[in-house]
């Protein structure tokens, strides 16, 4: 359950960073090279409004099945404020463990970069 909770999660953060970009995108285009136009904004505002919930949504589901912790919870929502940051809190959620699950010793996980340590013999 947790390695396709985790899965979704990963999903969602990194469509919300690229909508951001995309909107950040539109918007340059929109007020800094074209000002006549819209620049995609609108289309791209309301892509970006809808994966916004979406990872809102997601979070809030993954975070009992994955065991986060309340803090962990708070900075995965406060990651979708500012541009690209739930991708950076996707890469730290990776590298931490915190997409492993509660069970992750005993039926292995996601962690590619957190080492187990070895029992000692």
């Amino acid at each position: 359950m947790s390695s396709k909770a985790a899965l979704v999660f990963r999903v969602a953060a990194v469509a919300e960073a690229l909508s951001w970009l995309g909107l950040l995108i539109g918007m340059f285009l929109k007020y800094a090279v074209d000002s006549s136009g819209e620049g995609g904004v609108r289309v791209l505002g309301m892509v970006h409004g809808v994966i916004f919930v979406l990872y809102v949504i997601t979070s809030l589901s993954v975070a009992k099945p994955l065991g986060w912790r309340p803090r962990t919870l708070v900075l995965a929502l406060l990651a979708s404020i500012p541009p690209l940051f739930t991708w950076l809190f996707e890469k730290w959620a990776l590298r931490n463990g915190r997409l492993d699950g509660p069970q992750r010793l005993t039926h292995g996980g996601v962690g590619l970069f957190r080492r187990v340590p070895e029992p000692v013999a």
